[in-house]
This record gives structure tokens, C-alpha cells and sequence, in this order.
């Protein structure tokens, strides 16, 4: 998905619009707004002036924005307006996600029995676990209804707080994200992220005065990778984490996710020896190494 940064409403509003274009041509699987409905405590790489409470007009304004395109909106249900724009959402079909939030533990029971769905990069941008103050961490990952992203890339967590997310919800509630912006793929340097610029350097990304990690630099076959030689997922969890729980989520399941009769034939070629990406294949047609499969045929 794309995920907006936080900026002036209209100018969102305006994003929103020209990305779900992106949306209805097949780019994008839709649109996701992190931010500006969001806590100033827990604001990591957005912009703190521009940061506005869940009015849920607002909220729907921007939902309107994107044309039937919005996928998840992610929000701080502590601010005012938090709990009615959850509401709305969970009945407008949008997932509401809980991140980039100052909530405590009761707030955010309310916010999942309101109709969160998801917990938006869990651990990065709210309060840790304390023995008598647990917050949204554990709130998120106790309940059954919850999905929660985890940003695997050795910056963000440390290898055994992820061990720790798989254990208590368990591989079927956790969707492994890239969280990344404009430099994936790309070398080190300087790079906008919305109103703000980023350094990255050795990879990380990084907000350009140091004050916050901004996003990542990360590609799916890495997340893939560390997920079984690092955490030791087996195969079939971590692919279930990297497809078919996101899709499930997005509530796209019965076209992507998994390789099955009537889906799109979207999908990656790995090596065996270093899960290294060999060839891309795009609604059935090979876009990368397809020359190594000449017996393969599309419809």
C-alpha cells in the first residue's frame, strides 16, 4: 500500500486522489493514511505542527479523498474524536489501526472494541510494557482480533522482541510490513519524506536532525530472509506473514495472498540457498527473469 505522511488536509486530500488512480490501475493494493490524526508524544517522523485530532469529518474527508481506495487508517484513539472516527471507519468498511499513540491499556480495550483491527508497527511510536502500566502493547497482542505489523529489519526491534510478538499472538496475527520510504532500494544519501528529509546512511533512515527513525530502507525478500534465519519462522508462517495475512486484513484475500486457481498470478522466485529474489511474475506475466522459466505458461 501507500502510506501518506502527514501534511496540510488538503494536500493529503489531493495525494489521496491521485493515488487512488494507482489503485485503480493495479499498482497499488490501496491507500493507507498514517497520520495527521496522531499523538505529538508518539509523532516519530511527522511533522508535529501539522498534526490534527480524529475529527471524524476530517477523518472522513480524507477517506472520501480516495475515491473507495482507502485501505487502513492508522490514528491515536486516546485524542478527542479518537473512538467515533474508529467507529466510523470499522462501518465505512476502512480499517482503523491503532499506532503513533500515547494510549493506555484501557483506552486502547476501547479503541479494539470500537473496531480497531490492526496494530500499526507495534512497539515503534507508543509506550513500552511496564509492570503496572502494560499500554497498547499488550492490549494489542492479547486480543484475537488484533493483527499486528512488525517491522523486521534489525533497527526497529530487537530480534528477540519479535520473538516475543510471535509467541503471544501467534504467526496467524502478525503481518510482517516494510514500513519503507522513498530510498528502498536505493544507496545511501538525502531523500524528502513528505514536508521533512531523511539521511539514510548504511541503510537505516533516519530524520535529517537525528531525532527519529524515519521509516526504512526495506524490501520484502529481507524481511523474508531474517524471519527464517534470524527469528527461525518456518517457511509456510513467514510467507504467511509477508502475503496472505496482509491480504486478509486488507480484506483482498480472494484475489491475492496466496498462489490458488482464480487469484492473480502475482508472485516472487526465490533461491533456495540465500532466499534471494530470482524472477517477478505480475498478473501472469514474468517482469523479471522470466527467461529462467521458459517451460512456465500463462493464460
Amino acid at each position: 500500500m501507500a502510506s501518506t505522511v502527514t501534511g496540510e488536509i488538503d494536500e493529503v486530500a489531493r495525494q489521496a486522489a491521485v493515488l487512488s488512480e494507482l489503485v485503480e490501475d493495479g499498482v497499488l493494493a490501496g491507500i493507507h493514511f498514517e497520520g495527521p490524526f496522531i499523538s505529538h508524544n508518539r509523532c516519530g517522523a511527522h511533522r508535529p505542527d501539522l498534526l490534527r485530532d480524529p475529527d471524524p469529518a476530517l477523518v472522513r474527508k480524507l477517506v472520501d479523498a480516495a475515491r473507495g481506495r482507502a485501505r487502513m487508517v492508522t490514528l491515536a484513539p486516546e485524542l478527542p474524536g479518537g473512538l467515533e472516527s474508529v467507529r466510523m471507519l470499522a462501518e465505512l468498511g476502512v480499517v482503523a489501526a491503532v499506532g503513533h499513540t500515547d494510549a493506555d491499556y484501557g483506552r486502547t480495550l476501547e479503541a479494539v472494541e470500537a473496531g480497531a483491527t490492526v496494530a500499526t508497527h507495534l512497539f515503534n511510536a507508543m509506550p513500552g510494557i511496564a509492570h503496572r502500566a502494560p499500554g497498547p502493547i499488550v492490549a494489542l497482542l492479547e486480543d484475537e482480533r488484533v493483527t499486528v505489523e512488525l517491522i523486521n529489519d534489525g533497527v526497529h526491534l530487537h530480534p528477540s522482541v519479535l520473538d516475543l510478538a510471535y509467541g503471544t499472538a501467534g504467526a496467524a496475527r502478525v503481518a510482517l510490513i516494510t514500513d519503507a520510504m522513498g530510498a528502498a532500494g536505493m544507496g545511501d544519501g538525502l531523500y524528502p519524506l513528505g514536508p521533512l528529509q531523511v539521511e539514510v546512511k548504511d541503510g537505516v533512515a533516519m530524520l535529517a536532525d537525528g531525532s527519529s527513525i524515519a521509516g526504512s530502507t526495506l524490501t520484502l525478500d529481507t524481511v523474508l530472509r531474517r524471519a527464517l534465519t534470524v527469528n527461525g519462522l518456518t517457511l509456510p508462517q513467514a510467507v504467511a506473514a509477508l502475503s496472505a495475512t496482509p491480504a486478509r486484513l486488507l480484506g483482498l484475500a480472494d484475489r491475492v495472498g496466496s498462489l490458488e486457481p482464480g487469484k492473480q498470478a502475482d508472485l516472487v522466485v526465490l533461491d533456495s540457498a540465500g532466499y534471494d529474489l530470482v524472477a517477478v511474475m505480475r498478473r501472469g506475466e514474468w517482469v523479471v527473469g522470466g527467461d529462467a522459466f521458459p517451460r512456465v505458461r500463462t493464460a
